[in-house]
């Protein structure tokens, strides 16, 4: 199976090329942002084939169970910062684009091999993620997304832009996100830079175990 994983930003690439070494798996960079991710999964489509592409990565966790270092496997995914109206049609909802899916599922194949995941160290969380270009550092932001989204497990900014990219193209996808900071918990993202420090390599290795399983 010919594998893809795309990250946003070089410390994450750094740690998961270390995690991949010596790996047939291809991990690439796209940039921050739903644009960077869309045109980044375009491109690994079409230049190496991918039978499946993993969105890895980290993201801001929400939910009273949701701890950081935990991982948030993308049961399915919607924008937090789409609104197409209701002036042409009134079925569209908050966070679809008008003709597209309201929310995006994960591949089932994938899905069931990622909820089967054995760790004794890290909690797995599936659920929705939502994406949207800011990157949520203050708690007002953080419940105005919440009040859309209540049942949002992570929120990164660009999981879904791979996943519209992928249903488009019919190809399957899955999202790992690391949690890096509870925004409604820490007010001023010391969470988030204290993360890069500390456990992110080590929470990236749910991604290669699940790799492992395909």
């Amino acid at each position: 199976m010919k594998i893809g994983i795309i990250v946003a930003m070089d410390k994450e690439l750094q740690q998961l090329k270390q995690v991949f070494k010596n790996s047939d798996v291809l991990v690439q960079k796209c940039g921050i942002g739903k644009v960077n991710a869309a045109l980044g999964a375009q491109r690994m489509i079409n230049e190496f084939h991918p039978d499946c592409i993993i969105s890895s990565g980290c993201a801001g966790g929400n939910g009273e169970d949701i701890n950081v270092q935990d991982v948030v496997i993308s049961a399915e995914l919607c924008y937090h910062d789409v609104y197409c109206g209701r002036a042409i049609d009134d079925t569209t909802v908050y966070g679809q684009v008008q003709g597209l899916p309201a929310r995006y599922q994960a591949d089932p194949y994938l899905f069931n091999k990622a909820i089967g995941i054995q760790t004794s160290d890290i909690a797995l969380h599936p659920g929705l993620i939502v994406t949207g270009d800011w990157f949520v550092d203050s708690k007002e932001k953080m419940r105005e997304i919440v009040n859309h989204f209540p049942e949002a497990k992570a929120i990164d900014m660009e999981s879904c832009a791979i996943a519209q990219t992928c249903y488009i193209n019919k190809v399957p996808f899955i999202s790992f996100r690391v949690v890096s900071d509870i925004p409604l918990r820490d007010t001023d993202a010391s969470q988030y830079h204290n993360f890069w420090d500390t456990i992110a390599e080590h929470s990236f290795q749910v991604t290669k175990t699940f790799v492992e399983s395909l």
